[in-house]
C-alpha cells in the first residue's frame, strides 16, 4: 500500500509539472488589466465607468441597448478589446423579480436572517452557487449580492436582507455566499459600504462614529467577507459617513478599502447615490444607474474632460478602469461569456432553498414538549398570516419570485415610480396545505384572523391551534417599533387564552416583542422562509426536521434596552421610499459611538441587560451538552455531545467574556455540528486575533493581560471560563 501511494503521488507530481508551467505563463488578472488599459483610447476609458438601469425608471430613461436584459444595471463593453458588457441583477436572495419585467422566474432563497440562522457557511456557499448559476443562465454576469451590514437597529427596513449583528458571523457567512456566486465566473458585490443602519432619511442620514469603533464592528465584517469571498466589486451605501456621502468617501475607499485592505476590485455606486464628479477622486470607480443621479458624472463629457485637463483625474481614470477590468479577468467573465437561455435545475435549487429554510427556522419556546406535533392529531386550527395562500417575503430590490409570481400581492397604494415596485408579496408555498399533508387524518381548519372573536370561538374547539403571525418589511422605510402590526399581538393573546395549546409561527423580517409569550405552548421563528417555506415549517412542526437554527440577532426585552429607543428621525421625517432629503439643507445625524463596536449581545453584556431571546439561542427536539473548553488565545477546542434520543445539529459558540476582569464579550469562534443520538465530537476553531484586539490608529494591538473565554449555548448562557494570559502584540492591518 505504501509503495502504491508513492508511485501514485510521483505520477501526479510529474503530470502536474507541464500544467503548472502553463499556469505560470498565463498572465495574471493584474497584468491583463494593465495591458488592456494601455491599449484604451481616451474615449474608451469612460465606457466602463458608468452604467444605466435598463428599465423605464427615472424622468428621462436612456435608450436600452439591444443586448440588455431587464434588471438592475447595464454597463457597455468594449468589443474591440474583448471586454464584455456588464449585465447586473439584484440580489442576495436570488435573481430579482423586477415586478415580472422579464416574464420569467427564479429560485427564491429565504431571507438573510434565515440564512444566518443556519450558522452554516457551507450551506450559504451552496445557496450562492445556485443563485449565481441562475443569474448566469439568464444572461447576467454581475450579481448585486453580499449584503453584510451589521444590524445596529432591529427596526431597520433592510434587517431581513442582512445577516447578523456580529462581525465574525456576518463576515464568514457572506464570504462563503460570495464565493459560491463567483464560482459561476460572474462578479458578486459585497454591500453596502458602510454603516448602512437605517432607511429613515437613508440618503442623507449622517453616521458619526470613531475610526476604532467602525474598524472593530461593521468594517471588520466587510473585511472578513472580502478576505473569504474575494468579491469583484464593493457597492457603497446611500447614507453619509462623517459628513460625506458614503459613495464619495475618501475615508472608506482610499484609506480603508484600498490602502489598508489592499482591495483590488472596483467600487460601484448604489443607484442614485453619486453626489458629483469629485466622488472619483474619493475612490468611487463606477457610477451605477446613472439616470437616477442628478447628472451623469463619469462619462466622457465630465470625467473624460477632467482627465484631459487634470493629472489627478487622468491617473484616477486609469485606476478605475484597471480595477473594473481586474474584476472581469479575475472571475474570467470574458472567457466564459453569459448568454440568456441557459439551463437551470430549478428542482435542485428549490431543494437548497428548502434546506436553508429548515436549518434557519429557530425554535424559541417549547413548553412541555408541545412540539413536535403528532401526525395523529385530530383537530388542528390554523389562524392568520395568509397561511392558506403562501409565505411572506421581504420587498425592494431583493424581491425574488418562483414560477407564477406572487401568490398574493397586497399593494400599498400611492403613486410614483416605486408604487408598484414595493408591495407585500407571498410565495406560493402554503403552510396550511403542508400541515394538512403532514396530518392526513386530522380535521384541519383555517381562519384568516381578521376577526378575533371568530378565531377564539374556533380555538376553543381545537386540540391544537397554530397561529401564523407576519411582519412585512422592505427597503425604503423602517419599522416604528417591534410590535406585530394589524392587531396580531391581541389576536395571539386572545387565542392562547382560549386554548393553551397554541403554537405561534412567526414570519418576520426583524425581532419582535412578545407580550403574549407566557400564554403560548411553543413559538417558532421562521423569518421569511423562501419559496418552500410552507413545507419547511410543516417539517419542523411535525418533527421530520429537528430544528437547529440559532438566532443571529438579539431579541430585546424592550425597545428601551436598545442604544436608541426610537429610530433617529422617524418621528420628524415624512416617510418616503428612497429617503430623499425633504430639502437640500436637511440634516439628520445618528451617533453610533453610543454603542460603538458593541452591537446587540455585546451592548447587553456591557450594560448588564437581559434579552427576551439572546443572540445564538435556539432549541432542539433533542438535548446537547458542551464541555472541555481549551484555548491558547489563537485556537479553541471543545466537546459537543448529543445526549438525547434523536439526531440533530447544534452550534458550538466560543466567546471572549472579559479582558483583565472587564466585560468585553465577543463571539470568537463557532461551528455547526450534526450529531447522532449518544454521539460526541471534539471540535476545534481558529480565533481571529482581530476579535481580541483594539484598533490603534494604523493597525491592531492585543493588550497584555488575562483573557477569559467561555463556551456558550448562546450569548447569555455560558459555561465556565478558561483564562489565558496574552502578551501585548501589534500588527498592521
Amino acid at each position: 500500500m505504501k509503495v502504491r501511494t508513492s508511485i501514485a503521488v510521483s505520477f501526479v507530481i510529474a503530470a502536474a509539472i507541464p500544467f503548472a508551467a502553463a499556469v505560470a505563463r498565463e498572465p495574471s488578472a493584474d497584468q491583463r488589466a494593465d495591458a488592456t488599459v494601455a491599449e484604451m483610447t481616451p474615449a474608451e476609458k469612460t465606457i466602463l465607468t458608468h452604467g444605466i438601469m435598463p428599465l423605464p425608471i427615472g424622468e428621462n430613461p436612456p435608450p436600452v441597448p439591444e443586448d440588455a436584459i431587464p434588471g438592475a444595471g447595464y454597463v457597455h463593453g468594449i468589443p474591440r478589446l474583448g471586454v464584455p458588457a456588464l449585465k447586473e441583477t439584484d440580489a442576495s436572495l436570488g435573481v430579482s423579480y423586477v415586478s415580472g419585467a422579464r416574464g420569467d422566474y427564479a429560485t427564491a432563497l429565504p431571507s438573510g436572517l434565515a440564512m444566518a440562522s443556519t450558522w452554516n457557511p457551507e450551506l450559504l456557499r451552496e445557496g450562492g452557487a445556485a443563485i449565481g448559476q441562475e443569474a448566469r443562465a439568464k444572461g447576467f454576469n454581475v450579481m448585486l449580492a453580499g449584503g453584510v451590514n451589521l444590524m445596529r437597529d432591529p427596526r431597520n427596513g433592510r434587517t431581513f436582507e442582512y445577516l447578523s449583528e456580529d462581525p465574525l458571523l456576518s463576515g464568514v457567512l457572506v464570504g462563503h455566499a460570495i464565493d459560491g456566486i463567483q464560482s459561476n465566473h460572474i462578479i458578486s458585490t459585497i454591500k453596502h459600504l458602510a454603516l448602512n443602519g437605517q432607511e429613515t432619511g437613508r440618503k442623507f442620514v449622517d453616521v458619526q462614529i470613531s475610526d476604532a469603533n467602525a474598524r472593530e464592528s461593521d468594517l471588520l465584517a466587510f473585511q472578513i467577507g472580502i478576505e473569504i469571498g474575494n468579491p469583484g466589486s464593493v457597492m457603497c451605501a446611500y447614507n453619509r459617513v462623517l459628513g460625506h456621502q458614503a459613495c464619495s468617501s475618501d475615508y472608506l475607499f482610499n484609506q480603508v478599502l484600498k490602502r489598508d485592505w489592499g482591495y483590488k476590485g472596483f467600487v460601484m455606486s448604489d443607484w442614485g447615490a453619486v453626489p458629483g464628479l469629485e466622488a472619483a477622486l474619493n475612490g468611487l470607480d463606477q457610477q451605477s444607474g446613472a439616470q437616477l443621479d442628478p447628472d451623469v458624472f463619469f462619462d466622457a463629457d465630465t470625467l473624460g474632460a477632467a482627465a484631459a485637463s487634470d493629472p489627478r483625474y487622468a491617473a484616477r481614470l486609469d485606476d478605475m478602469n484597471k480595477r473594473i477590468l481586474w474584476a472581469i479577468y479575475d472571475n474570467q467573465v470574458d472567457k466564459y461569456p453569459v448568454r440568456p437561455g441557459g439551463e437551470i435545475n430549478f428542482d435542485a435549487h428549490a431543494d437548497i432553498a428548502e434546506e436553508v429554510a429548515k436549518q434557519g427556522i429557530v425554535l424559541l419556546r417549547n413548553r412541555n414538549g408541545a412540539l413536535p406535533l403528532a401526525k395523529e392529531a385530530r383537530s388542528i386550527l390554523v389562524v392568520g398570516g395568509y397561511a392558506d395562500t403562501g409565505v411572506l417575503s421581504g420587498a425592494g430590490s431583493s424581491q425574488v419570485h418562483p414560477r407564477g409570481g406572487p401568490a398574493a400581492n397586497i399593494t400599498l397604494g400611492g403613486e410614483g415610480p416605486f408604487a408598484a415596485f414595493i408591495s407585500e408579496q407571498y410565495h406560493r408555498s402554503s403552510p396550511l396545505k403542508a400541515i394538512a399533508a403532514m396530518a392526513p387524518e386530522a380535521n384541519v381548519k383555517f381562519r384568516n384572523g381578521f376577526y378575533t372573536s371568530e378565531a377564539v370561538e374556533q380555538a376553543r374547539k381545537a386540540d391544537v391551534v397554530i397561529v401564523f403571525a407576519t411582519k412585512w418589511a422592505s427597503e425604503g422605510f423602517d419599522q416604528p417599533d417591534l410590535t406585530l402590526p394589524r392587531g396580531q399581538d391581541a389576536l395571539i393573546d386572545a387565542v392562547a387564552s382560549a386554548n393553551p395549546n397554541t403554537i405561534v409561527v412567526l414570519e418576520t423580517g426583524n425581532p419582535i416583542l412578545m407580550p403574549w409569550l407566557d400564554k403560548t405552548a411553543a413559538v417558532v421563528e421562521a423569518w421569511y422562509p423562501g419559496m418552500r417555506g410552507g413545507e419547511a415549517i410543516a417539517s419542523v412542526l411535525f418533527g421530520e426536521t429537528n430544528p437547529s437554527g440559532r438566532l443571529p440577532i438579539t431579541f430585546p426585552a424592550s425597545e428601551s434596552d436598545l442604544p436608541r429607543p426610537k429610530v433617529d428621525g422617524f418621528d420628524t421625517l415624512e416617510a418616503n421610499f428612497g429617503g430623499d432629503a425633504p430639502n437640500p439643507d436637511a440634516e439628520l445625524k445618528v451617533d453610533y459611538n453610543i454603542e460603538g463596536s458593541d452591537l446587540g449581545y455585546r451592548w447587553n453584556a456591557r450594560e448588564g441587560k437581559k434579552a427576551l431571546f439572546p443572540f445564538g439561542f435556539g432549541l432542539s427536539y433533542t438535548s446537547f451538552a458542551s464541555s472541555d473548553l481549551k484555548s491558547n488565545g489563537k485556537t479553541a477546542s471543545f466537546i459537543l455531545a448529543n445526549n438525547g434520543n434523536r439526531a440533530g445539529a447544534t452550534v458550538g459558540q466560543v466567546y471572549l467574556v472579559s479582558r483583565n476582569g472587564q466585560t468585553q464579550q465577543r463571539l470568537v469562534g463557532f461551528k455547526r455540528v450534526e450529531l447522532a443520538p449518544g454521539e460526541e465530537r471534539k471540535v476545534s476553531v481558529n480565533i481571529d486575533q482581530r476579535l481580541l484586539a483594539e484598533w490603534n490608529g494604523s493597525g491592531w494591538t492585543i493588550p497584555a493581560g488575562i483573557y477569559d473565554f467561555a463556551l456558550g449555548e448562546d450569548a447569555e448562557n455560558l459555561g465556565r471560563t478558561v483564562s489565558v494570559r496574552l502578551s501585548e502584540h501589534s500588527w498592521k492591518d
